[in-house]
């Protein structure tokens, strides 16, 4: 998005809650319903995102990058690669859980051709950085150092994405920590982490 002015940036961030209100109260994103949450005029979401579409790969995109920001891109601490990924995989869940609109994106939410075009964008972003994630436990010893990194990456986030798919569509959800222990389960054994790295660090 090209740089706008601080009003200008303050209306097309209250533009996108608003959509985000109308999605997860309604499951659709509707450019009139969306100005009137907004308290807008009915012309502001086209000039902002010029389409229907415009406005939900924007509401798509933003999601995305906050939660990219929150896990992918995050510095966590811990001694080693794995301790490192236990904490992610904690965050992601916590992450998911909290935000209202990630049931309907990773459930729910349908779109065009050019809202699909935005999503696979965003899931190849976040594959592309857990390539560099498992090169750098492949490096440490931690994860199988025969596999390919990419598709480890894809496998991981993939596998990641219906769990939460599934999860997130239960009445009651599970429990988080039920959760956090299928995920590292499920990732640790796609990765082939060590078992006597496992083992050392006193990780299940």
């Amino acid at each position: 998005m090209e740089s706008l002015s601080r009003r200008a940036a303050a209306t097309h961030r209250r533009l996108l809650e608003a959509a985000a209100e109308e999605l997860i109260e309604t499951g659709d994103v509707e450019v009139a319903a969306v100005a009137r949450r907004a308290g807008l005029s009915v012309g502001l979401p086209y000039r902002y995102f010029g389409t229907r579409s415009g406005l939900m790969s924007a509401l798509l995109a933003d999601f995305y990058d906050r939660l990219v920001a929150d896990t992918v891109l995050a510095s966590f601490d811990g001694r080693t690669w794995l301790e490192r990924w236990r904490t992610q995989v904690v965050t992601w869940v916590d992450r998911v859980y909290a935000d209202p609109l990630a049931p309907v994106v990773l459930g729910r939410m349908v779109g065009d051709a050019e809202v699909a075009a935005m999503e696979a964008r965003c899931v190849r972003q976040i594959i592309a950085t857990g390539v560099t994630h498992i090169t750098a436990g492949q490096a440490e010893g931690a994860v199988a150092a025969d596999r390919d990194p990419e598709l480890l990456a894809a496998g991981v986030v993939g596998g990641m994405r219906a769990i939460f798919t599934i999860v997130l569509d239960k009445t009651p959800r599970p429990d988080r920590d039920t959760v956090v222990a299928e995920i590292w389960k499920f990732t640790i054994a796609a990765l082939g982490a060590d078992d006597a790295a496992l083992r050392e660090e006193h990780l299940p």
